[in-house]
């Protein structure tokens, strides 16, 4: 009689052939054996999905260029998984002891697989060669769990149901993870509590195994002390992470960190220090209070005086920090100001937080000051406004997310958002690091149909940085400013021609447009600022 649920064959005698026995077969299995052990697909498939979300998130925090890193991430993960599945063929005997032991090793790779590699990040180097190492070596120890997981339950189940519930389950885990990380985990928990957090999960469906199946009590009782080991570091590790991470931050930016905050699409840090505060996103530097002041009078004043008359409507997109809508806020005429943002982490950080309130003078509590948290792009695709003057400070392209937002199709959409003789200044990054890509949004400016002005200015934080304003065929480089130069910390009439020009070792070379069936852009700046790093 073949086997079934009802007459489970491992309850009868050995396993047909010569391989010995996954456990002692002359004791009847628990009925409840199969149900849990499908159950514990379902954790297994999440689990894997999720340490391969977080090992694809942090890659792209730390190197750039998103897709290529989770591309590379997945492709890897799914590679070293079919090495574990490969071997799994040479583990013969004592599967239920093997399997326990290889989820205790995922429970400490995967679950201590954040922290590890922010450290290494804040502090030792090398974040390349663990990243790839530890995906390599969570792939084939997720590679060798579901086979296993197969050759003992195909002792209770009938082959062709079995195949179909492990399966289905290990789909299903999948689903959950990737609805739950990003919406859930990585913002509530945030990436290194979501790791060992998983690693936990693990280590408890390890422990649950030693219940299924009739085993020697020294076996049973190793076994299970190892769990409780594991289970306990991963609970200390979670309960004392917020402390590790927060050292290691301070360690690496160099200043005490006085907010702290996962959003869905990055990590926000503010560090002050008793000259400076400063913001990080994703550990990259976004301002500096020291200096900001040359970076925000330039993007938005010129811009204003190029208008040529008084702004009412203004829209930022991007800038969720408030200080491009503080210095817009300097001028009377301003009735209404527009950011759209999609980080409401950052834009809250920066209406609320007593001292990023402080920088932007209370700029995104005005009530001329309306915010909506979502993409620009979409938001540009739908909206009916008009705008005397649009300000398009986004972080500089190093991912095609962000890239998006500098192709032509983004521009075209911009030009369609400006009221008659309407105009836009864009941060395009640094004409000196980035030659090629600073260059490269000119040109997709103009082949949008705008004409356009660069300029560009020292910002002793980051180097010498570009503005490109973009508006009709009135469009020219100002003579004088439309704002008292006393209200300004840096810039004045006199100054403002010579932001205009640019000497010949920043001057205009040849570049693509960067358009969104391709956003050669991304590329082209990921390849320049790499130059720079070596």
């Amino acid at each position: 009689m073949p086997a079934t649920e009802e007459s489970p064959a491992g309850a009868r005698g050995a396993p047909p052939g010569d391989a010995p026995a996954p456990f002692p077969a002359a004791q009847p299995l628990p009925r409840l054996v199969h149900p849990a052990l499908l159950a514990s697909v379902f954790v297994i498939a999440t689990s894997g999905l999720v340490y391969e979300l977080i090992t694809g998130t942090l890659a792209s925090y730390v190197l750039g260029d998103s897709v290529t890193q989770f591309s590379f991430v997945i492709g890897l993960y799914l590679f070293a998984m079919g090495i574990g599945s490969y071997l799994s063929q040479y583990i013969e005997s004592r599967l239920l002891e093997r399997f326990v032991e290889i989820e205790l090793g995922l429970a400490l790779v995967g679950g201590l697989s954040a922290p590890m590699l922010f450290r290494v990040y804040t502090a030792l180097g090398s974040f390349r060669a663990l990243l790839y190492s530890l995906v390599l070596l969570i792939g084939v120890l997720v590679g060798l769990e579901i086979p296993l997981l197969i050759r003992l339950l195909n002792f209770s189940l009938d082959l062709k149901r079995l195949v179909a519930r492990v399966l289905t389950l290990d789909y299903i885990g999948a689903l959950a993870a990737s609805l739950l990380f990003p919406s859930l985990l990585l913002p509530r928990l945030g990436i290194h509590q979501t790791s060992l957090f998983f690693g936990m999960l693990n280590a408890a469906v390890a422990i649950t195994s030693t219940f299924l199946f009739p085993l020697d009590r020294a076996v049973v009782v190793r076994l299970r002390a190892l769990c409780l080991i594991v289970i306990a570091g991963l609970g200390v590790a979670f309960a004392l992470v917020s402390r590790f991470v927060e050292r290691s931050e301070a360690l690496y930016f160099g200043a005490p960190i006085v907010y702290a905050a996962q959003s869905p699409y990055q990590r926000l840090v503010i560090t002050r220090s008793p000259r400076t505060t400063r913001l990080f996103l994703n550990g990259n530097l976004q301002f500096s209070s020291d200096d900001e002041h040359r970076y925000h009078e330039v993007l938005v004043h010129p811009a204003v005086a190029a208008l040529g008359r008084e702004p009412r409507r203004a829209l930022i997109l991007g800038g969720g920090d408030g200080l491009a809508a503080r210095e817009l806020l300097r001028y009377p005429s301003v009735e209404q100001i527009l950011l759209v943002d999609l980080d409401g982490a950052v834009t809250g950080a920066f209406r609320d937080l007593p001292l990023a309130a402080e920088l932007n003078q209370g700029s995104l509590r005005d009530p001329r000051v309306a915010v909506r948290n979502e993409d620009a792009f979409k938001y540009l695709e739908e909206s009916t406004e008009s705008f005397d003057l649009a300000i398009v400070d986004f972080p500089d392209p190093g991912n095609y997310a962000v890239g998006k937002l500098y192709t032509d199709a983004f521009y075209h959409l911009l030009r369609q958002r400006l009221s008659v003789r309407g105009l836009a200044v864009v941060q395009a990054t640094s004409p000196h690091y980035a030659r090629e890509s600073f260059w490269c949004v000119v040109t997709t400016l103009e082949a949008a149909g705008f004409k356009t002005a660069p300029l560009h200015v020292y910002v002793p934080s980051f180097g010498e940085w570009g503005f490109i304003l973009a508006g009709g065929e009135g469009l020219a480089a100002p003579g004088a400013l439309r704002i008292d130069p006393s209200r300004l910390r840096y810039l004045d009439s006199s100054g403002l021609p010579e932001l205009f020009r640019f000497p010949r070792d920043l001057g205009r070379v040849e570049a693509p447009i960067n358009r969104l069936n391709d956003q050669k852009l991304v590329s082209v700046y990921t390849r320049e600022w790499a130059e720079w790093t070596r």
